[in-house]
């Protein structure tokens, strides 16, 4: 059974180049409470299957963790109104070197919410086939090695315990069940 629950005032506690952070005053069962909610503008991330049927996978450095990890090329929305497939489609290229003709290119995947628990960061994963070779374009701050995985090697880290990241273990599982025999 579904408790009501009203939020009764909203404050920006933070706001960060990436995310907003704010503090809710919630009313829940009859008891007020304070609760922590970051705001994402949202993301697209990119299943990228080279012509031999490999994952093109990003290592990169990621701060929150202090070490490299291996994902699936993403990036957030340069603005809240930028359709998910372009900002697909610019990433994929930023981070890869690797381009599709058009947006229209990418097929949808999946949507996946990361921390539901406090955050309403929404990704959307798309899938790239017939790539063709771009250069990298990455952030000044940026360091990306790309790497061309297969798709077994890949879920064998998943259940490993060792590729963790939300989006990639959620593409990569969807990618096997919907597009692979």
């Amino acid at each position: 059974m579904e408790v009501p629950i009203k939020r009764l005032k909203r404050e920006l506690a933070y706001e960060g180049t990436v995310l907003k952070v704010y503090k809710d005053y919630i009313e829940a069962n009859g008891h007020e409470a304070v609760w922590d909610y970051i705001h994402h503008d949202g993301a697209a991330a990119v299943v990228a299957v080279d012509g031999e049927g490999k994952l093109i996978m990003v290592r990169q450095y990621r701060n929150a963790l202090d070490r490299f990890t291996l994902e699936i090329p993403a990036g957030k929305v340069d603005d809240i109104n930028e359709p998910r497939v372009l900002c697909a489609f610019r990433e994929l290229e930023e981070e890869t070197g690797m381009k599709v003709d058009k947006p229209e290119d990418l097929e949808f995947l999946v949507r996946v919410d990361t921390t539901v628990a406090f955050c309403d960061e929404e990704i959307d994963i798309f899938i790239a086939r017939n790539l063709k070779k771009s250069k990298q374009k990455l952030d000044e701050d940026e360091y990306i090695n790309v790497e061309h995985w297969e798709l077994d090697d890949l879920l064998k880290l998943i259940y490993a315990g060792q590729i963790k990241d939300a989006k990639t273990v959620a593409a990569i599982l969807a990618y096997k069940c919907k597009c692979v025999k």
